[in-house]
């Protein structure tokens, strides 16, 4: 019997999405405390696949883009800003590590560097007004009196999130 008094991660094939949401048999999970569970207890083997690992249970996940999401975004006094993940944990945002891939999704790195992080849509939205051009037609992301140009992902096997 399960610790929590339920069947937490033994009830079926549990997969991570890339719109930021867990499900299970295809079911999204709607109790957002059992996705934030699940959020913040995810685990990588060392062949890149991941799993659950909730008390005493075990469960094989799958990850379909990245196994985190910056869900939203705290704008800082100072003029920094704060990204809130999936499992609800807050990281400084650098913009040096901002990166868009060619269907225009954004990426950054999350967990001193080890994963990538998916922005969904309503931080994804955040960031875009501070998003400008030059002449050249070049992209950039102004924070504060600081620009950063937006650069596409480079590969870079076995640390990537995938």
């Amino acid at each position: 019997m399960a610790v929590a008094g339920f069947y937490t991660v033994e009830s079926g094939k549990i997969s991570f999405r890339r719109d930021g949401h867990w499900y299970t048999d295809d079911e999204r999970i709607e109790n957002e405390r059992i996705a934030t569970l699940f959020s913040k207890s995810i685990q990588r083997k060392p062949d890149g696949s991941y799993f659950l690992e909730v008390g005493d249970e075990r469960a094989d996940v799958t990850v379909e883009d990245t196994p985190y999401v910056v869900k939203s975004i705290e704008n800082r006094p100072d003029g920094s800003l704060n990204l809130i993940l999936n499992d609800d944990t807050r990281e400084s945002f650098d913009p040096r590590l901002l990166e868009v891939a060619p269907d225009n999704v954004m990426y950054t790195r999350v967990k001193d560097g080890r994963f990538r992080a998916r922005f969904i849509r309503s931080a994804y939205n955040h960031l875009a007004s501070m998003f400008e051009a030059d002449d050249a037609g070049a992209f950039f992301i102004r924070i504060g009196a600081t620009r950063y140009l937006l650069k596409t992902p480079e590969p870079n096997p076995g640390t990537d999130g995938h």
